[in-house]
């Protein structure tokens, strides 16, 4: 006999859960959609952190491929002038 109060209450709890989520669902897309759609100082201080990072790591790439390359012209170019002309 008393299992039956017991179970109804717990059934109509467990639907003011549901009732919860389906009117909090809106709200939760809004606040999701807003915060995508805007970027707090924080955000936007990082984002331009990272972009000089990889701007400044790109930098020093091209650097040693510039430093390569010519160290390779040199060699090409000395060993030109050791061989004698044919």
């Amino acid at each position: 006999m008393r299992t039956l109060p017991i179970l109804s209450l717990s059934l109509l709890l467990a639907g003011c859960g549901v009732a919860k989520a389906v009117v909090t669902a809106p709200i939760k897309a809004g606040e999701a959609i807003y915060d995508a759609s805007t970027e707090s100082q924080e955000e936007a201080d990082i984002k331009r952190g990272r972009a000089i990072r990889k701007a400044e790591e790109q930098a020093e790439k091209d650097r040693r491929a510039a430093e390569k390359a010519a160290k390779k012209a040199a060699r090409e170019a000395a060993g030109a002038e050791a061989e004698p002309p044919r």
